[in-house]
């Protein structure tokens, strides 16, 4: 069986973008070369945020969904309570 991640990426410009992949470490180094996303062609990521492995493919894609309908606020408690350092000054103003 396929394993499948969720992830959140921290943009340049302090913006949020959700996707899912395979191979989370590949699909961020096509958005950092510019080739994985559209969103991320003009909002150059930074690094990764937020990861969540889930067991197929049809789970991660339904976990993507319900991520990307939550506020900002609660995309950052989810980042925080993960563990992971949210911390630039411009992200705690958005």
């Amino acid at each position: 069986m396929n394993h499948y991640s969720v992830y959140i990426l921290e943009c340049a410009d302090g913006s949020l973008y959700t996707g899912y992949a395979a191979d989370v470490a590949k699909r961020f180094a096509l958005h950092c070369s510019g080739r994985g996303a559209r969103y991320t062609r003009s909002h150059k990521p930074l690094r990764i945020v937020y990861q969540e492995e889930l067991e197929n493919k049809s789970a991660a894609l339904r976990r993507e969904w319900s991520i990307k309908q939550l506020t900002r606020q609660e995309k950052l408690a989810l980042i925080q309570r993960s563990g992971h350092d949210v911390g630039a000054a411009q992200f705690s103003k958005r």
